[in-house]
């Protein structure tokens, strides 16, 4: 008897099981079918840096998402905080909106201490534009001395203050408009616990090129300068959600994953791969110049406007969404019948190499029959173990769907050989059965 194979992790077996539910089924139990969670609202932010790396905060080995893991800051609307909150039926439960803005930039401040507002009425414009069409050092972050700093994290993470009040009283705005939307998430149907995630991108104002800590720099400006780096510098919660925040290039924190040295879960590694194209890492010894940050920006923005307005070349597939509007609900590709190497066929199969092959293109049974869909030419490849997900790593979606057909073919000559084999053995070695045989 062949021994059993590994248990799978209750990752692996909530991602691989149908997500086919529907609309109908979301908030209801029909007797037949398990309720379907509904997803609660909530927000992210990929914060980049004066030198355009990307900010990850790692998680507690206990907390009851993303356990290990390295995340984005961000978490639930809170109504204490953020109002009115969509319900659960209304379309606005998972479009941008301020409420979710808010929160992103409210969870932003209470996991690494950095607040995204600025003096009143000096909020930056709609950071899709141009950057050579809006001065984006002219209205530098407010900045908030450490031990007031600190007490209002602790005040706002227990509920002793609302945030927009604290904000407001410090002479400052939460600056919502600096926002650019990125994305949402909504967890598959299968899974215990849903979130439908409103994802973002925030640039921290690019330092001043002329403050210099140099000898030459004024006392004035060595302390403006100062300022900024302090006002951009994470600092974690001491331990109440993450143990570590911290800039990194994405492709250094990608390289981590793939080397399995940090835990990073679908989302952040899709959309970091997506951003590593464009804020690339610096040559060892150099650095880049302020035109060469803001050449980089630049182009996320571009990418951000164009990419998914068209199908076919120089779209992503997307059918027209765009990068702000698409909605990703990870879901199984179906392997088998051509399309992927597996063991077995039909929905939930592994891959040869023990990795699942989870598809970016479908939106969730919330916004099913929507125009809001996902990303049709990419897949996510991931193995997901007790500790979370492994050797995760972003695909063309072709790539898959050929090497698929390839090993259907091979698996098909090989059942050829097979057949061709055992006639040979029937017709030249079946004496004892047929006759005319040697051994007669």
């Amino acid at each position: 008897m062949a021994p059993p194979g590994p248990l799978k992790s209750d990752l692996e077996r909530q991602y691989m099981s149908s997500t086919s539910s529907t609309k109908s089924d979301v908030g209801t139990n029909n007797g037949t079918k398990k309720e379907i969670v509904v997803p609660q609202p909530s927000s992210s932010i990929l914060l980049i840096s004066p030198t355009n790396q990307i900010l990850l905060l790692h998680r507690l080995h206990t907390s009851s998402s993303f356990p290990s893991a390295h995340v984005f800051p961000g978490g639930n609307l809170d109504s204490y905080h953020e109002s009115p909150i969509p319900s659960p039926l209304s379309p606005s439960r998972h479009l941008d909106s301020d409420v979710y803005r808010l929160c992103a930039i409210r969870e932003c401040f209470e996991e690494c201490g950095i607040l995204l507002a600025r003096g009143r009425g000096t909020c930056s414009e709609d950071q899709n534009q141009d950057q050579d069409l809006r001065k984006e050092s002219a209205a530098q972050l407010i900045h908030i001395e450490e031990e007031e700093r600190e007490q209002a994290r602790k005040d706002v993470h227990s509920k002793k203050r609302i945030f927009g009040d604290w904000v407001t009283s410090i002479g400052a705005e939460p600056d919502i408009a600096g926002l650019i939307p990125f994305t949402r998430w909504i967890t598959p149907s299968n899974l215990p616990r849903r979130f439908t995630t409103q994802m973002y991108i925030y640039f921290l104002p690019l330092e001043d090129s002329s403050s210099s800590t140099s000898s030459s720099s004024s006392p004035l400006t060595q302390n403006q300068t100062q300022t900024q780096k302090q006002t951009h510098t994470p600092k974690s919660d001491n331990g109440i959600e993450h143990t570590d925040a911290a800039f990194a290039h994405c492709s250094t924190w990608l390289e981590q994953a793939r080397k399995n040295e940090i835990i990073l879960f679908p989302p952040q590694f899709y959309l970091m791969y997506l951003l590593a194209e464009f804020l690339v890492k610096p040559g060892v010894g150099r650095e880049f110049s302020r035109g060469e940050l803001e050449g980089q920006r630049r182009e996320v923005r571009g990418f951000l406007v164009r990419d998914g307005d068209v199908d076919g070349e120089g779209g992503d597939g997307g059918r027209g969404v765009k990068w702000g509007d698409k909605v990703i609900c990870p879901s199984p590709v179906v392997l088998g019948q051509g399309v992927g190497i597996g063991i077995g066929k039909g929905i939930g199969v592994k891959r040869a190499d023990g990795r699942v092959v989870l598809g970016l293109d479908k939106q969730g049974p919330e916004l099913e029959g929507s125009e809001r869909r996902g990303d049709d030419k990419r897949v996510v490849l991931v193995k997901f173990g007790k500790e979370g997900p492994r050797d995760v790593e972003v695909w063309d979606r072709r790539e898959v769907e050929e090497e698929g057909v390839r090993g259907e073919k091979e698996r098909e000559r090989d059942g050829d050989g097979d057949r061709e084999r055992e006639r040979e053995e029937n017709l030249g070695g079946g004496g004892e059965k047929g006759g005319g045989g040697a051994k007669l």
